[in-house]
């Protein structure tokens, strides 16, 4: 079992949410769709050479997204990870991976 870890701007939260649940995320028992979200604000610099989703290069940019934690079966992962980039709509989403252990 994995948790991810993903941030993602308020405007798409929901899409990509429903992305990585429909790609297999945010089971637990017999619950699905579950995550935890809290709201707090990301910030980058737009290098030469990126196409910034919002912002301008060489600006500092501060933009309010959700982190949101979900938990993904190990036959899932790969996929899930595939259909959150796809839907993100940054082109280096932030995500995290961190493998749980069942004790």
């Amino acid at each position: 079992m994995y948790k991810l870890v993903f941030f993602v701007p308020v405007s798409h939260c929901e899409a990509v949410k429903r992305a990585v649940f429909d790609a297999g995320a945010g089971g637990q028992g017999e619950y699905e769709s579950c995550s935890w979200q809290v709201l707090g604000q990301g910030q980058f610099l737009p290098l030469k050479g990126s196409q910034p989703f919002v912002g301008s290069h060489g600006k500092l940019e501060i933009v309010d997204e959700f982190r949101v934690e979900t938990l993904c079966e190990k036959d899932f992962i790969h996929g899930v990870v595939a259909a959150l980039k796809k839907a993100h709509p940054y082109e280096e989403p932030a995500y995290e991976i961190y493998k749980l252990e069942v004790i």
